[in-house]
């Protein structure tokens, strides 16, 4: 019987943060969508306070991939240990501890240890996912160490808010007006362009230009769409993101009454805080910026959803 091919990797960083903030940033894991790059969406199936399973979806260039997390979090010992299952490669898990170890009152060492199976690959496939797994650690380590050396400023970058409207009718048509996102253009004033690609069912990259700022100016923007149609939701993440906004993500959901439909638009948005005055104007600060980002993508929000509501309004009485 052959032994099991398995790949351990250890590494280690410094951070200019103390340990419980490095910590809270692990241990908060529905927020990476916000404070880290990769992570798309993630939805927490179980937790009891101490042990959680987890759903989460990322994003490696044009791909977006799927995985089942297992955690257990040690606040005392400032310890996350985990277990991640990829869903396109069932029955070959990693599994791992990140540690995080106080050197002062501001500096800690964050530290993440894996081991991955490799049975489930081909030969000639080990040698090139080695290289790759040895690069994924060290990407990580350094995302989640930029994050929390943002600490003493970073709840002041960060916004929630949500818009919503109502309607008496079925969710359905609404669905429909949010989920084809290439025929914006042709309904929402805002938007001037747009291309989708949908490789996997539900599972959309999109690029539009849009034109919703106060100023009236033109911007790019590239999101991962996740599209659950018998949930009547869709959340994403940009990609691609304008200069005074360092990560947006969001939700369009449309929830049932005794009175009709709620239709709803959250988003949460972290400032890119050195491109406030650049952007906006010598002195200006964060809670200025904090106003103009929640009218803009406020606006927009809103717009999109009384269309949506109108469209599915009009759906129903072109059926009767």
């Amino acid at each position: 019987m052959s032994s099991q091919r398995v790949h351990t990797s250890e590494q280690t960083v410094p951070v200019a943060a103390p340990a419980g903030v490095v910590y809270g940033v692990l241990a908060d894991a529905v927020r990476w969508p916000l404070l880290l790059p990769s992570p798309v969406h993630v939805e927490r199936m179980d937790f009891d306070g101490v042990r959680e399973r987890l759903r989460m979806w990322d994003v490696e260039g044009e791909r977006v991939r799927s995985f089942h997390l297992r955690r257990v979090l040690h606040p005392r010992s400032r310890t996350v240990e985990f277990e991640r299952e990829d869903t396109a490669l069932p029955g070959a898990p990693t599994t791992g501890t990140w540690t995080v170890q106080a050197l002062d009152a501001g500096r800690s060492l964050l530290t993440l240890r894996q081991d991955r199976t490799l049975d489930h690959l081909p030969a000639a496939e080990t040698a090139r996912s080695r290289h790759r797994w040895q690069q994924e650690p060290a990407a990580e380590l350094a995302r989640l160490k930029e994050t929390a050396e943002r600490w003493e400023h970073l709840d002041a970058t960060l916004l929630s808010f949500e818009d919503s409207v109502h309607f008496q009718g079925p969710a359905e048509p609404a669905y429909d007006f949010l989920y084809r996102i290439g025929d914006w253009p042709e309904r929402l004033p805002h938007v001037e362009a747009a291309t989708v690609v949908e490789d996997a069912p539900g599972v959309q990259i999109a690029s539009l230009d849009t034109c919703a700022t106060p100023d009236g100016r033109t911007l790019s923007t590239r999101a991962v769409r996740l599209c659950f149609p018998s949930a009547a939701r869709i959340v994403y993440k940009e990609l691609v993101t304008p200069r005074l906004i360092a990560a947006h993500s969001g939700e369009w959901s449309l929830v049932p009454d005794r009175d009709g439909v709620r239709a709803v638009c959250a988003q949460q948005v972290m400032l890119r805080e050195e491109a406030v005055e650049e952007v906006l104007g010598p002195g200006t600060g964060l809670a200025e910026a904090r106003r103009y980002v929640r009218t803009w993508l406020g606006r927009a929000g809103a717009q999109t959803l009384r269309l949506a509501r109108w469209h599915a309004q009009n759906t129903v009485r072109r059926l009767r």
